[in-house]
């Protein structure tokens, strides 16, 4: 499967696949295969961002309550620490 994409992605410059980091590859793949048709986008999920953390400190089930939120932190890492900090900030303030 590996080199299926790596022709799909060099198709002219095989040389140049070799240079391609297998890890980040595994990682796209992973992605795609993992996707849903009804995710949302880094928008969408910053603008629930808020009430997803207040539900967080309530301790209600977010997984349950918000599951495209939910699932958008788990696979975006630049939405991922925006929440970390949010949540990190509103403890402190507790």
């Amino acid at each position: 499967m590996f080199d299926k994409l790596m022709r799909a992605l060099f198709p002219s410059r095989r040389h140049e696949a070799a240079r391609v980091d297998p890890l980040i590859v595994k990682s796209l793949v992973r992605g795609i295969m993992t996707a849903r048709p009804d995710e949302i986008g880094c928008g969408e999920c910053f603008e629930e961002l808020d009430c997803f953390v207040e539900m967080k400190l309530a301790g209600r089930d977010v997984t349950e309550a918000m599951p495209l939120v939910h699932d958008h932190l788990q696979r975006c890492g630049p939405c991922r620490e925006e929440f970390e900090a949010l949540l990190m900030a509103l403890r402190s303030m507790a």
